[in-house]
């Protein structure tokens, strides 16, 4: 079974990002691929249709977003059938109502919790709505996720993490969370599509490798999003992804084998590939470059993490990331 986030490796904006559709038609020939994504504003059927439009093979059942994630969570915490204060668009509205909840707008309405994701249009008056609520400390409040942005067709914007955060400020606490990298999004992917052994891809090291490593899933990290080299050496413990790839053409190829090596000085050496990384006390420094940069980053970042020791500590070789 592959499970994918969208935003960033599937597409950026509305452009399909170079080779995921044709790698992601050809791994559905032999696994279960589902569509996992943190994004609250659209229904599943709207981002089935958004990935059909790539040319993918897409239906509703097939996507898993962080509102449903963020229902079955809310399930847990009011009665069924309990006016809930929805703060967010038809993505989330629409399925807090077939969760047979009664969705309200006002905090007037006395709404028994209250769960609020990502719309383009939410402004200050919803803001304030999840306030006036909030302020009663028994009311449940349920985030569809945390993502402090979200890359689009011109850039990086703000994402939920902003919104909750406005709404913390007013009332002193925070929310319980659905999306990556919480528990619940990969649980719902999980019972959902089932399969023995599961693969998420993310192009974040804080939401989609964090949460699948804590969901006891192996990752992959695609450099076709947010995070690139420079974070991947910086990853901290439980963000560290399992396997790196450039792009998704990497899906289908063999992962290349790590070889470590300690001299008799106790300087280690990693190879990945024909690239050699050593590392000598904190200093890493490029051996040989090879002819694939991705083995490169890989040797680097499997020598950094190795040691123990924390990036700020370690005087590191610009050539692993890019750098001059």
């Amino acid at each position: 079974m592959v499970l994918t986030d969208l935003d960033g490796v599937v597409y950026r904006g509305r452009n399909a990002i170079p080779h995921a559709v044709e790698a992601l038609t050809q791994a559905s020939r032999t696994a279960r691929v589902g569509y996992i994504t943190n994004n609250a504003s659209r229904r599943p059927s709207d981002v089935a249709e958004h990935l059909e439009g790539y040319g993918l093979q897409v239906g509703p059942d097939d996507v898993v977003t962080s509102s449903q994630a963020g229902v079955r969570l809310l399930e847990t915490l009011v009665p069924a059938g309990s006016t809930v204060l929805v703060i967010g668009g038809i993505g989330l509205t629409s399925i807090v109502e077939q969760a047979g909840f009664t969705v309200t707008a006002s905090a007037d309405d006395a709404p028994a919790g209250v769960i609020q994701g990502f719309s383009p249009d939410l402004g200050w008056t919803q803001l304030a709505e999840a306030s006036f609520a909030l302020a009663d400390p028994q009311i449940p409040w349920v985030a569809t996720n945390m993502d402090w942005s979200i890359p689009v067709e011109r850039g990086i914007a703000p994402g939920n993490g902003t919104l909750v955060a406005a709404v913390h400020q007013a009332v002193g606490r925070m929310p319980v969370v659905a999306g990556k990298p919480e528990r619940p999004i990969f649980d719902a992917a999980l019972a959902r599509f089932g399969g023995e052994h599961p693969l998420f891809i993310g192009d974040r090291l804080d939401t989609d490798i964090k949460g699948a490593n804590d969901a006891g899933i192996p990752s992959v990290l695609v450099l076709t999003g947010i995070d690139q080299a420079k974070q991947v050496l910086a990853a901290d413990e439980r963000s560290r992804p399992t396997y790196v790839l450039q792009d998704l053409r990497g899906l289908s190829a063999p992962y290349p084998v790590t070889h470590r090596h300690t001299a008799d000085d106790g300087t280690r050496y990693v190879s990945v590939g024909d690239a050699t990384v050593r590392m000598q006390r904190n200093v890493v420094r490029v051996e040989q470059a090879g002819s694939d940069a991705m083995d490169l980053l890989r040797a680097g970042a499997t020598a950094i993490w190795d040691s123990g020791l924390a990036i700020y500590g370690l005087d590191v070789d610009p050539q692993l990331y890019g750098g001059e």
